[in-house]
């Protein structure tokens, strides 16, 4: 009967191929950070991150000495790119504490391949982010400081109930914990490197690092409780996080932003958007650093299984929208629906991000395509698209024509609109390889617990 039942139902493949011993995925994984020798692609998309990076100095430098003006924005569209790009890149880093905290409660092994660069990409994603409500206001030496919380004695604190003031609680307090819940995962390994390192000099530095760690049992038990305290303090801002970001657009009376489907909606996509980038990330760095072994097939296609649903959810989501605008009866919600999806000037970004974010993962059901890591690499660079001009069709279109006619106009990106967002996007690329170079992408010491496992089924199979 148990045959029959292994025949029936296969075994999903190992999160570490069979075959390895503590000391080689030790030596494999360490052996990136202090072999000292990366491929060419790594020195590639170094050198496009540091050009992206020197393009955004400038685009700000440029910024601050004239203003605004040098960007599209205009009276209707008061929200243009830079508040389209912090949604995107705060939705991004959402998947790094996805897999890292939420995935660690429910006591998902598979996480334990990606969830060190998956947490690296969210504080960098969430870095990215925060450059964008800074500069959107113009003097940031004058508005963000209304922005920080400070004693209110002098009674000048603007308004509790806007959902502004609570984005800069929400994302300091998730960068926050997101920073202490990556370091303290990092810990024991910063002192594999430091043990393994043959210089004394890099060896003082990741012994720095390490915090005295000596893998002793009370180190080991105070590592656990703090790590697991940090899990579930992290488990709420997935949600908090974007939903407050969600209140940004939902609390307004403006038609397209005005609905309650925006805080569920607002978090699935962001789930859906960084498992995405998560793939684009995972898929090239298993090849270069020939990491086959660690990051599996099975890491590949369960991130695919969370693509296709949040991509479900987000796709409904797009159908909710369109049966409030019917349901409601109110001729701002229909024209505003209409405007966007059928004779409105920017029509064409709509069925286009339909077609990224609706149709491309559907593909997703067929095992032959959510196995292969080609397709995989190029549905997450759509569904990267896709996430950024769901961005663009909820403000642009809700904005550039309003209840008066008078006011309309249109909104058109000018260069410095475009260096300032492809200038964070090298930034984040500069920061993920700098970190690839001097901090292990894998986690060495949960990779090594998954050992024992594999070589089990390993026997089992053969």
């Amino acid at each position: 009967m148990d045959s029959k039942l292994a025949r029936s139902y296969p075994a999903p493949p190992p999160v570490i191929e069979p075959g390895h011993t503590f000391e080689s995925v030790t030596e494999r994984i360490s052996r990136v950070v202090l072999g000292g020798r990366h491929p060419l692609p790594w020195f590639i998309w170094l050198f496009v991150g540091f050009i992206g990076a020197n393009m955004l100095m400038v685009s700000i430098g440029y910024l601050l000495f004239t203003g605004i003006g040098i960007w599209g924005t205009n009276i209707p569209v008061g929200w243009a790119f830079p508040i389209i790009n912090f949604v995107w890149w705060i939705g991004i880093g959402h998947a790094g504490t996805l897999i890292s905290a939420i995935l660690l409660l429910l006591k998902q092994e598979w996480r334990t391949s990606i969830n060190r660069f998956a947490e690296a990409m969210t504080l960098f994603a969430v870095a990215c982010a925060a450059i964008f409500p800074l500069i959107h206001t113009g003097r940031p030496w004058l508005a963000a400081y209304w922005l920080f919380p400070y004693p209110n004695t002098m009674g000048l604190w603007p308004q509790f109930r806007s959902p502004l003031i609570w984005d800069v609680f929400a994302v300091s307090t998730y960068a926050t914990v997101s920073a202490l819940f990556w370091y303290t995962g990092l810990i024991p390994d910063l002192a594999t490197l430091r043990d393994r390192a043959k210089s004394q000099r890099v060896a003082r530095m990741y012994g720095v690092l390490s915090l005295g760690w000596r893998g002793s049992a009370r180190h080991w038990q105070r590592y656990e409780k703090a790590y697991l305290l940090l899990a579930g303090m992290s488990t709420p801002l997935v949600l908090s996080v974007h939903t407050v970001v969600s209140f940004d657009f939902s609390v307004g009376i403006t038609p397209g932003w005005h609905a309650t489907i925006f805080p569920p909606y607002f978090v699935a996509g962001a789930i859906y958007a960084g498992f995405a980038m998560v793939l684009l990330l995972a898929i090239p760095l298993r090849r270069w650093y020939h990491l086959e072994d660690f990051i599996t097939m099975r890491h590949l296609e369960n991130m695919a299984k969370v693509t296709l649903v949040t991509g479900l959810i987000v796709v409904y989501g797009y159908a909710m929208e369109a049966f409030y605008a019917w349901y409601s009866a109110n001729l701002y919600e229909q024209f505003m629906m209409y405007n966007r999806a059928w004779h409105g000037p920017y029509a064409w970004t709509y069925w286009l991000l339909i077609f990224c974010n609706g149709l491309t993962p559907q593909t997703l059901w067929f095992k032959r395509l959510r196995t292969n890591t080609t397709w995989l690499f190029i549905m997450a660079l759509i569904v990267s698209l896709g996430m950024w001009l769901e961005r663009f069709v909820i403000v642009v279109t809700s904005l550039h024509r309003d209840f008066l006619p008078s006011s309309w106009d249109m909104y058109y990106p000018t260069f410095w609109d475009y260096s300032t967002f492809f200038g964070t996007v090298g930034l984040f690329i500069l920061l993920f390889f700098l970190f690839v170079r001097v901090l292990p992408m894998i986690s060495i010491f949960e990779m090594r617990t998954m050992v024992p496992e594999a070589e089990v089924k390993g026997s089992e199979g053969h």
